[in-house]
C-alpha cells in the first residue's frame, strides 16, 4: 500500500514543527464551544495549552497537518504500517499536560480527561486506517468551504491507497458534515455516565 498526498492547493500550507501554538490557537477557537471537549476541561481556556502539547509533541513530528491561513487546521496519523507513530502523548510531556489540566479544572479535568482516553482507546479499530484527530475552522471562517479544502486532499490520497479512515467526533452538530464526505457512524461512545455522546466514524475508501 502506497499513500501518495497529491499536490495542495496554494492557501493549504503543510504544519512546520514551529507551529504548534498556531495550531493549538486554530483549534481552541474551533472547538471553543465544543460539548464534549468542554466536558472534559471544564473551561474553554484549557483547550489551547492541552492542544500545543498534542500538536508539538504527536502529529506536528510524526503526522499530517495542514492549514489555511489562521483560519483552519487538521491533525492526521497515518497507521503505523505507512510510517505513522502512535497518537499517545510521549512520557516526557506527560507532567506538564496534567498540569495544564489541574490548572484550568482541577482533578476533575485529569480523571475526565484520563476516562475519555480510555474511551478512545477500547473504541478505536485495530484495521489500519488514517486518523483523522481534529479538523477546525475558526468562527470567523465558518461558511467559506474551508473544512472541505483541508478534507478533500486527503479522502482522495486515502481512496487512491485503499484506507480507510476514522474519526471521533465530539459535536453532534458535525455529523451531516462529515457525513456529506462519506463517513458512517461506527459507534456511540460514553466516556462516563456524565459525559455528552461522542460518535466515531469510519469511512471506507470509496
Amino acid at each position: 500500500m502506497v499513500f501518495d498526498l497529491p499536490t495542495l492547493p496554494a492557501k493549504i500550507s503543510t504544519g512546520q514543527r514551529g507551529e504548534a501554538r498556531l495550531f493549538a490557537e486554530i483549534t481552541a477557537k474551533a472547538f471553543a464551544k465544543d460539548p464534549f471537549n468542554l466536558w472534559v476541561f471544564g473551561k474553554p481556556n484549557a483547550m489551547r495549552p492541552t492542544f500545543h502539547v498534542e500538536a508539538a509533541h504527536t502529529y506536528l513530528p510524526h503526522g499530517l497537518c495542514h492549514r489555511i491561513g489562521e483560519q483552519a487546521a487538521a491533525m492526521w496519523m497515518l497507521p503505523k504500517t505507512l510510517g505513522g507513530r502512535s497518537t499517545d502523548i510521549p512520557m516526557r510531556a506527560m507532567p506538564g499536560l496534567i498540569m495544564i489540566l489541574l490548572r484550568y479544572g482541577g482533578i476533575g479535568a485529569v480523571r475526565r480527561a484520563a476516562a475519555a482516553d480510555r474511551a478512545m482507546k477500547a473504541n478505536k479499530p485495530t484495521e489500519p486506517h488514517l486518523y483523522l484527530f481534529t479538523i477546525g475552522v475558526t468562527p470567523d471562517a465558518q461558511g467559506q468551504g474551508f473544512g472541505h479544502q483541508l478534507l478533500s486532499p486527503l479522502l482522495r490520497a486515502a481512496d487512491r491507497a485503499g484506507l480507510p479512515i476514522y474519526l471521533e467526533s465530539s459535536n453532534p452538530a458535525n455529523h451531516d458534515f462529515y457525513a456529506g464526505h462519506g463517513f458512517e457512524t461506527h459507534k456511540i461512545v460514553y466516556a462516563r455516565p456524565d459525559a455528552p455522546p461522542l460518535e466515531t466514524m469510519w469511512r471506507y475508501p470509496q
